[in-house]
């Protein structure tokens, strides 16, 4: 459904042009200071516009505290924000209904739910529900307090050289893909349980909810299998867990070790390309040329570094409340 996690538990709604989009966040402990400025730095890394490759669509996206949240603290009662949806050009979407998109959820969708789907910007489906994750991940943060946890872009169209991989698809008049890395420091050991509860299985499954992820990986990750066993092994060094190397990431057995835990994920290309392709056209019942019209990005993996952070922190808020790492109340 559109819930994640067990005590602290957060739902999304909306639709990308509908009224608004929002979160309910429930399980968040009391008497956390919570204030509009406290969105503001992850938000900015989030939006579109602002930066080369990436949708001229521009929301304020202020968040709009609903419940949850009473002179300036966090009440221990669910939280509900919303960002309202300003910006939307819908009729971009009614020109290009008679073909289900490549790579977008618009043919799946109409079977799935009979049609009746809001179809336009992508609707639930979109990226825009995206700033509701990153709602989450901020009051996720804060609840976190000193564990520190940040992602960044490693590659851009197969290059490290983020500049030369954009312009790549800027000369190709087509959209590329990425790698985002996110590293967390400073978590205890412990978190986690062996199988269906590991620390990878739940961290993977927030993972996965961010539209355009398509692989994900661990400490060494895929060059795992390329390496000896002694080479991949991390030895320990001391009674604390501190280890040589890392390729474990941080988790052994499904549990956290102590070291820092790293991961990455597989950033598709933009679905909707300016470049021309072929779909069905439901209409006509042929397979058809057409272009795809409205406000993209050439490179969606730009906007996911604070999106990868707000998942990890979500999850691993509800890993440290199961294990009573933190208080249902923060007194004072």
């Amino acid at each position: 459904m559109n819930s994640f996690g067990r005590l602290f538990q957060v739902s999304i709604f909306g639709e990308s042009h509908g009224p608004a989009v929002g979160v309910i966040i429930d399980g968040c402990p009391a008497g956390i200071e919570l204030l509009p400025e406290h969105f503001t730095t992850d938000i900015e890394r989030r939006k579109g516009g602002t930066q080369k490759g990436t949708t001229p669509r521009q929301e304020t996206d202020e968040p709009i505290f609903q419940s949850g949240v009473f002179r300036g603290k966090t009440t221990g009662a669910p939280i509900t924000i919303l960002f309202q949806n300003n910006n939307t050009r819908s009729g971009d979407y009614e020109k290009q209904r008679a073909f289900p998109r490549p790579g977008h959820a618009d043919f799946v969708a109409s079977k799935k739910f009979g049609g009746h789907e809001d179809f336009r910007g992508g609707g639930h489906f979109s990226g825009r529900l995206t700033v509701c994750l990153v709602a989450a991940g901020v009051v996720a943060k804060r609840v976190l307090g000193s564990i520190e946890v940040a992602a960044q872009i490693l590659e851009i169209g197969g290059e490290q050289d983020l500049e030369k991989g954009l312009q790549k698809a800027i000369d190709a008049k087509d959209s590329v893909g990425g790698i985002v890395e996110c590293v967390v420091k400073g978590l205890p050991i412990g978190l986690g349980e062996p199988f269906f509860d590991s620390v990878e299985s739940v961290m993977a499954h927030a993972a996965f909810s961010i539209p355009a992820v398509k692989g994900v990986e661990f400490g060494a990750g895929f060059l795992a299998a390329k390496m000896f066993g002694v080479a991949h092994n991390d030895a320990l060094l001391d009674g604390e867990g501190r280890t040589g190397s890392n390729n474990a990431g941080g988790v052994v057995g499904g549990i956290t070790n102590g070291n820092d835990l790293v991961f990455r994920v597989a950033i598709k290309p933009t679905s909707s390309t300016p470049k021309e392709q072929e779909s069905l056209n439901w209409e006509t019942g042929q397979v058809e040329k057409f272009s795809i019209k409205g406000r993209h990005d050439l490179c969606i993996a730009l906007r996911v570094p604070p999106v990868l952070e707000a998942v990890a922190a979500m999850s691993l808020a509800d890993l440290m409340l199961l294990e009573g790492k933190i208080p249902r109340a923060v007194n004072g």
